[in-house]
């Protein structure tokens, strides 16, 4: 069979290129040899974030007689929590095949790997089948590293096979302090595991500013437990039916599990890409240049296993782009004003240069803060931790960053992405009115802190 379009990968960068694909005519196919969504979808944010979700409201159970509201002590059903996680993925799953085929797109299951340029042979295990396309799409994604040191163990597991426990540790380790691994901290502490984190670099969520991340240490420090060991290897590791020991510099470490968590791979196995001529790094991720052309002029490649920004939102974005390239000739760069969410408790989002980042580049810069402490909506409901700040330019007062630690952060940065790819100044968004009482505000507050106008808030020093 022939076709105009094939992708290879059907997670949150394959399927939206194999639709924009079709909307815009092309005969088109999808290959995917596990699951419809990917990773994201299947193993990794969807399920991760609804598991969060209900730890969140186990929580706000727990203190609900801050509300004026008394309840016994609540329960925790983990695995009805599971069945809710599996039915939620479920259903997208449904909408994802739906959303396919109502757009004419057909789908192969199986592994594809390429045969040539343009020939893609899918295998089930049963029957081969193969394909021909003008152009192809790699989106095979990425998984979870698990370093060579780690013992094999059915208590030493990675994000994928944690998210599918029938049932909670009561003690975890963690190794990695990245995104994943405090999210997952986050939400099994706020079940009531006993949770250690261990990361080798001085501190964990390097990426963000010292100050913002501090907001989420203390929380999960003061409010869930969680214990955190940082500059220090996590070394000595042995696991038994009984359950893991390890040690962290001088620190003796003992739990019923291990969750790895220090980095991702990309899924080049059983591709073949070498048959098509397609040129990969030393790290096994494919070479692209900005418009996610690899060396070989009729395949793009997208999304974590390109080795960019390791996103699910990224990845769609460079889908969109790259199917517009093929088909409409359009040499638009890839959108790279794109922000990072993270559903650690306190939330975290973040767009643009960091303070650090700023510095570096020796960029002059101004800091406007506001914290949610000081927002009508955040006191009403009791949602008062972090704050957040807005970097701008000092000579032109333009946005080149924004940060936010606090509740509903993953949704709030949304404006600042906006902003600052419309280059708006941080006058701008001080005289943009906000609802109010609204947790979006807060930008607004901050806005006017960075020239030394905030209303709510004291008269700066």
């Amino acid at each position: 069979m022939d076709f105009d379009i094939i992708v290879i990968g059907a997670g949150p960068g394959g399927y939206p290129a194999a639709i924009k694909a079709a909307k815009l005519g092309a005969k088109t196919a999808i290959v995917e040899r596990e699951w419809l969504g990917g990773t994201c979808l299947n193993c990794g944010c969807i399920p991760t974030k609804t598991l969060i979700a209900g730890a969140e409201a186990y929580q706000k159970i727990l203190h609900a007689e801050s509300f004026g509201i008394k309840v016994d002590k609540p329960e925790i059903d983990y695995p009805a929590m599971k069945n809710r996680k599996d039915g939620v993925v479920k259903t997208l799953q449904g909408g994802i095949n739906s959303l396919l085929g109502a757009h004419g797109i057909t789908i192969f299951k199986g592994n594809g790997s390429f045969k040539d340029a343009n020939t893609i042979e899918i295998s089930d295990g049963e029957k081969k089948d193969t394909i021909t396309g003008k152009n192809i799409i790699i989106a095979t994604g990425s998984t979870s590293t698990v370093p060579g040191f780690i013992p094999e163990h059915k208590n030493i597991v990675e994000s994928r096979a944690f998210l599918d426990l029938d049932n909670l540790p009561k003690s975890l380790l963690v190794l990695g302090g990245g995104y994943i691994g405090c999210e997952l901290a986050c939400m099994a502490a706020g079940l009531g595991v006993k949770v250690t984190v261990v990361e080798l670099l001085d501190d964990v969520l390097m990426l963000l500013d010292k100050d913002i991340r501090n907001v989420v240490k203390k929380y999960m420090k003061d409010q869930l437990g969680v214990t955190f060991l940082t500059g220090a290897a996590m070394e000595n590791i042995s696991a038994s039916k009984k359950g893991v020991t390890a040690s962290a510099g001088t620190e003796k470490l003992e739990a019923e599990m291990l969750l790895v968590s220090v980095g991702r791979s990309p899924v080049t196995d059983n591709l073949n890409a070498e048959l098509a001529g397609v040129s990969l790094n030393e790290n096994g991720f494919i070479l692209t240049d900005e418009l996610s052309r690899t060396n070989v002029d009729n395949i793009y490649c997208i999304g974590d296993v390109s080795g960019r920004i390791q996103l699910a939102h990224a990845a769609t974005s460079q889908a969109i782009y790259a199917v517009e390239h093929i088909l409409k000739e359009e040499e638009k760069i890839e959108e790279v004003i794109i922000p990072g969410v993270i559903f650690t408790t306190p939330e975290v989002g973040l767009v643009g240069l960091t303070e650090q980042e700023a510095k570096e580049a020796k960029i002059e810069y101004n800091v406007g803060k506001h914290y949610f402490r000081g927002l009508g909506k955040a006191l009403a409901s009791n949602e008062t931790d972090g704050f957040v700040k807005i970097i701008a330019d000092k000579n032109s007062d333009i946005i080149i960053g924004a940060q936010c630690a606090g509740p509903h952060a993953t949704d709030l940065i949304s404006e600042m992405v906006l902003a600052i790819r419309e280059e708006i100044t941080a006058e701008e968004l001080g005289n943009t009115v906000h609802g109010h009482p609204t947790f979006a505000e807060i930008w607004m507050e901050a806005a006017h802190a960075l020239h030394k106008s905030c209303i709510h808030a004291p008269p700066s020093k």
